[in-house]
């Protein structure tokens, strides 16, 4: 098992749409099209409108991963969010890049325009994670402060936590439909939030190693394992979609598959 410190920032897949205004309340990033891969057929994973911190504690924070919707206000950070705004503020940042495979090593560094507008092209759904770079986890908290600091956290702690910011922008699909993500992984408690597009997530408990290749996409993992899994043997899941928040207690392992080009932010408690 790699380190911790090497899984934190293996999250999600982030390859940044193709220019384009996009639909009305995308933020201008690139939505999933009729050959996007679909949502799962039931949602396994609790949504929780009205969780006090009480309950948080007692039912879900060391047990199993919930769904939180409504506890914060981030329309803000959402508008903020927005590919035009991002290129705008962010542009000529210069962004750290990892390759997209469960024990990831190689990191490229380039400015945030580029890789917007340039290096990413749509994923071809036979590559291995090695050959696919990401931007998400190694964020400039100095530069990109003026963005963070109209972000509203979980308002759940956990004692002897602090929390860290991920900021990340992730592919959605080629045009036959092939989602990015990255492969099975854990790391410390944490929360996930959608700002814009659909994360589909696959959750096992932390003594329940799941049955993947850690150069493989998750969408090959779907593909080719997830259907003759038996019941007993499938994972957890659920779409995480904008505004939601979703919880996962300590060393949960986790998949991710992007239906849209999703903006999101993860709170880690480290």
């Amino acid at each position: 098992m790699a380190p911790a410190s090497r899984l934190l920032a293996l999250w999600a897949l982030a390859a940044v749409a193709l220019p384009g205004s996009g639909a009305e309340g995308d933020g201008g990033w690139r939505p999933g099209g009729p050959g996007a891969v679909a949502e799962e057929e039931r949602c396994t994973v609790e949504r929780r409108a009205d969780l006090t911190y009480a309950e948080f504690v007692q039912q879900y924070a060391f047990v199993r991963p919930v769904i939180l919707q409504g506890l914060t206000d981030n329309s803000r950070f959402r508008a903020l969010c927005s590919r035009d705004r991002l290129l705008a503020s962010f542009g000529d940042r210069v962004v750290r890049l990892s390759t997209a495979n469960t024990y990831s090593y190689h990191k490229v560094d380039l400015p945030f325009q580029e890789y917007v507008e340039q290096l990413l092209h749509p994923q071809d759904p036979t590559s291995l994670g090695n050959d696919t770079l990401y931007f998400f986890g190694d964020n400039n908290f100095t530069e990109w402060a003026s963005l963070f600091r109209h972000y509203s956290p979980p308002p759940f702690g956990l004692l002897g936590t602090a929390p860290a910011y991920s900021f990340g922008i992730a592919g959605a699909h080629n045009p036959t439909g092939a989602g990015s993500g990255v492969p099975f992984h854990w790391h410390g408690p944490g929360y996930s939030e959608v700002i814009y597009g659909r994360k589909r997530w696959f959750l096992y408990p932390p003594e329940k190693t799941p049955e993947f290749h850690p150069n493989k996409t998750t969408l090959a993992w779907l593909r080719d394992t997830y259907p003759a899994l038996p019941p007993s043997a499938r994972p957890l899941e659920c779409t995480i979609r904008a505004g939601e928040v979703l919880y996962f207690p300590d060393r949960w392992w986790h998949a991710t598959l992007n239906l849209d080009t999703s903006v999101f932010i993860s709170t880690f408690l480290g």
